[in-house]
């Protein structure tokens, strides 16, 4: 139940990224990012480790 909710928002966090690109695009014109790049690249590497134990 664990991987397949950690697999679910790994999936939400992507589309998440993908939705606010328009808005990332704009706010860095504005001097200012948005984290997104952090939170998909922390559930990522908890992803892979949770894969690679089983």
């Amino acid at each position: 139940m664990y991987h397949a909710t950690l697999f679910a928002l790994y999936q939400l966090c992507i589309l998440i990224g993908i939705v606010a690109m328009p808005l990332a695009i704009a706010a860095r014109q504005a001097g200012v990012t948005l984290p997104i790049h952090r939170v998909l690249a922390n559930v990522e590497e908890e992803l892979e480790a949770r894969q690679s134990e089983e």
